[in-house]
């Protein structure tokens, strides 16, 4: 369990609250009310106890392949005995890094690296590797297209009908063209995203008054980019807090003819956090929850197991999650 379960409980109320703002960061008040069975203002004071107390943060992401922003490599290390934790550490400090895991099994760690080009990606991986002196070997899996974001996670905490009024339809999958070519960022769009990455709901007024523009090109921007699907809204939170005490990464193999359907399928279910296409000897990898590590057993057989094309599969287990879109995780307030 990570640094953010043990910095205190919360309850049911505090629970349905991150799930409706998982389903939809952004989602205003009066519609978070209604289905968490609070008032406006009890939902938004939970909220902010939550955020102060640094168990939530709702942040603004950008859909790397739909812009020109960099391409996604998980590496899976192996780190000498004993200096797992000082390894994930030095990861963690890096720019180019949005996501460190600690795990068990065939990986110590697994590390998202962002790179912007070839060169980039040469510069991470052979030139300023952190923690060179800690790790025995790497093992580079770039991310060539998603099947699903951590973005379009459901709790499952609230009834299908939450969803369905609180996600925005721009925001489904099926709706993104992911064979469209990536679209650069205009200089405003840019400021934008750079400012609702630090913090996800702020009102358009507010964003306006501090970039210094007109009001209505700050909200016809943000529109823009919401409607491409090149932004999305995240709710980081420790999945222990919502009863998720599996949370793990699957790496398979599958035949290159059945990939797509069975990233399809895999992409459907509901502890399916995030789950992309990849190359090297894994092609197809997925962040994962259950409610139980004992719920792992039947997952392999029968949801693994299930997959049309399956050649081989990994499974790492999470022991701690470091840093998770580009935050320190236990302390979501302070940006990494």
């Amino acid at each position: 369990m990570t640094e953010a379960a043990h910095a205190g409980t919360i309850d049911d109320l505090d629970r349905r609250v991150i799930a409706a703002l998982q389903l939809n960061g952004r989602a205003p008040w009066s519609a978070v009310a209604r289905w968490v069975g609070s008032s406006e203002t009890t939902a938004q004071r939970r909220y902010t106890t939550l955020r102060e107390r640094g168990l939530l943060r709702v942040t603004g992401t950008l859909e790397l392949d739909r812009t020109e922003g960099g391409s996604s490599m998980m590496v899976r290390a192996q780190a000498r005995p004993g200096r797992g934790l000082e390894a994930a550490a030095r990861f963690s400090e890096s720019p180019d890094v949005r996501f460190v895991a600690v795990v068990t099994g065939s990986a110590d760690l697994v590390v998202d690296f962002v790179a912007r080009d070839n060169d980039d990606m040469m510069r991470m991986l052979f030139t300023d590797l952190p923690a060179t002196d800690l790790i025995t070997s790497t093992e580079v899996v770039p991310v060539i297209r998603p099947f699903t974001s951590a973005a379009m996670w459901d709790t499952g905490l609230l009834p299908p009908e939450a969803a369905a009024e609180l996600r925005p339809a721009s925001a489904s999958p099926d709706r993104i063209d992911r064979d469209r070519a990536p679209q650069a960022l205009t200089p405003l769009e840019q400021e934008i995203a750079a400012a609702l990455r630090e913090d996800g709901r702020t009102q358009v007024s507010v964003l306006a008054r501090r970039l210094d523009r007109a009001e209505s090109s700050v909200g016809r921007a943000m529109d823009r980019l919401i409607s491409r699907g090149v932004l999305q809204f995240r709710t980081l939170v420790d999945p222990a807090l919502l009863g998720f005490d599996a949370e793990f990464m699957v790496w398979l193999s599958i035949e290159p003819g059945q990939l797509d359907a069975a990233g399809r399928q895999l992409a459907r279910h509901p502890g399916t956090k995030f789950l992309g296409a990849t190359t090297g000897r894994f092609n197809l990898i997925g962040h994962m929850v259950l409610p139980r590590r004992a719920d792992l057993y039947p997952y392999t057989s029968e949801v693994i197991g299930a997959l049309p094309g399956l050649i081989g599969s990994d499974v790492t287990l999470h022991l701690a999650t470091m840093k998770y879109s580009w935050y320190r995780m236990g302390r979501l307030t302070t940006a990494a």
